[in-house]
């Protein structure tokens, strides 16, 4: 079974919130991108709301026709509007007011009983839960620990390597990550940097389930369109 594609498209709402006018819709993008043949859409609703809005999140529940991923923050505001929404999936991920995107993994050792707490009340209204987190063993005991039932392998590192040798050993560490979530009964999924000449190794690694992948994507797209940068992408992991 090939590896499942999750496409985020927060960086379609980024060049809308840079005009703050209506285009270009990740709504419409989203249903395109299932047209192409995504597995599943991602989004991110930040605490401070600079590409995502709420209106996307309530569009998107009502029209994504696959399986939607919410990520977020482990904050009460965002967990009572995903409570309300009932994606089929929440991934939290760490979230900091200034950074370009998500920077690293999740600290699940020091927010243990927070994240805990929030996915049970997840799994209780039948959501799944996944946490975005590095490939280290006591962060993934952790995770397992809370009650999640996926965990999202930060690959920001292996993505940023350059030169063989690096390459190779970030990939064992990813490779490890995945064979110890698996051992913890986790599903596996990973993502974050990943792009058209990246993704492959990734998509070899033990127990993967699904990838997502969105800037490199919505890049290709600028230049081919969605469905056909979505099209591209799949076809990568297809033959992968």
């Amino acid at each position: 079974m090939s590896v499942k594609l999750g496409v985020n498209v927060d960086h379609v709402a980024t060049v809308r919130q840079a005009r703050m006018c209506n285009e270009p819709d990740p709504v419409i993008a989203a249903a395109l991108s299932e047209f192409a043949g995504a597995d599943g859409i991602t989004i991110h609703l930040r605490e401070d709301r600079r590409h995502i809005q709420d209106r996307d999140l309530r569009i998107l529940r009502e029209t994504v026709t696959t399986r939607l991923n919410l990520e977020m923050a482990c904050a009460d505001e965002i967990i009572e509007i995903a409570l309300a929404t009932k994606p089929e999936q929440v991934t939290l991920v760490p979230e900091k007011r200034r950074e370009v995107t998500t920077e690293g993994g999740l600290n699940v050792i020091g927010e243990f009983d927070a994240i805990k707490t929030a996915a049970s009340r997840f799994k209780a209204a039948g959501i799944r839960v996944s946490l975005f987190v590095d490939p280290d063993a006591e962060q993934l005991q952790a995770s397992a620990d809370t009650g999640a039932e996926y965990v999202e392998l930060h690959t920001g590192v292996y993505a940023n390597q350059r030169g063989d040798a690096a390459l190779e050993i970030a990939l064992r560490e990813l490779h490890a990550g995945a064979e110890k979530a698996h051992l913890l009964g986790l599903g596996v999924n990973a993502g974050h940097g990943l792009n058209y000449f990246n993704v492959q190794a990734v998509c070899r690694l033990p127990h993967m389930y699904e990838l997502n992948i969105g800037h490199s994507i919505v890049s290709r797209a600028v230049y081919v369109g969605i469905t056909q940068a979505v099209k591209e992408m799949k076809q990568l992991m297809n033959e992968a």
